[in-house]
C-alpha cells in the first residue's frame, strides 16, 4: 500500500491510498471532514462523505499529472513505469502544483 497526504492550501484536507492499481481510497481527515466552513476539495470529491473508493486513480488527481515529452521525462528521471499514475502523482504533486492542492507521501 502506498499513501498520501492531500492539502489544500497547505492545511491536510484528506489522505489518499493505493492499495493495489484497482483499488484507491480517498477520505476526508477527521478534523476537516467535520469543520463546515472548509471547503471540499474537489467538485468530484464533496464533503457529503468522507470516505471514497475508486478502481482506479481519481480523475481530479489525475488531472495534476503531466502528459507527453514531460510525462515520459519524468517517469525516466524518477524510474517509474509510465502506466505508474500513483507514483508519479507522489513524485510530482507535493509542491508547484497548478492550484491549491498538493500531494506529499506518507512513508510509514
Amino acid at each position: 500500500m502506498r499513501k498520501a497526504g492531500v492539502f489544500l492550501n497547505n492545511r491536510l484536507a484528506g489522505y489518499l491510498s493505493e492499495y493495489n492499481r484497482n483499488d484507491y481510497v480517498f477520505r476526508y481527515e477527521d478534523e476537516y471532514f467535520i469543520d463546515g466552513v472548509l471547503p471540499a476539495i474537489s467538485l468530484t470529491l464533496p464533503k457529503e462523505k468522507q470516505e471514497f473508493r475508486s478502481s482506479f486513480l481519481f480523475p481530479f488527481f489525475y488531472n495534476m499529472l503531466s502528459e507527453g515529452v514531460n510525462k515520459k521525462m519524468q517517469t525516466r528521471q524518477f524510474q517509474l513505469d509510465e502506466n505508474d499514475a500513483f507514483g508519479l502523482l507522489l513524485k510530482t504533486a507535493g509542491e508547484d502544483t497548478i492550484g491549491a492542492v498538493t500531494v506529499k507521501e506518507i512513508i510509514e
